[in-house]
């Protein structure tokens, strides 16, 4: 099997970072992301704990970000070629 086919994110065209995700497991990741979000908006709204809200949206980010840099493609500059 080609190794760009077992990313679960593939890298941007343009620019730095990862793009949708290409195989089952990346996406389940990204509801998991979505999921969390709504249920965070839903359970502790950011007018009550503006701040907390705020600290738990970066946390779950980095969680995210850190999947797509464990599992997804190296992350460098592209310039779409």
């Amino acid at each position: 099997m080609d190794r760009s086919a077992r990313y679960w994110f593939p890298a941007k065209r343009y620019g730095w970072g990862w793009g949708l995700p290409s195989r089952w497991q990346g996406w389940a990741v990204y509801a998991g992301y979505v999921a969390a979000l709504v249920a965070l908006w839903r359970l502790l709204p950011p007018r009550d704990e503006p701040a907390l809200h705020a600290a738990i949206v970066v946390v779950l980010s980095l969680v995210l970000v850190g999947v797509c840099w464990l599992k997804g493609e190296p992350p460098r500059w592209r310039w779409g070629r």
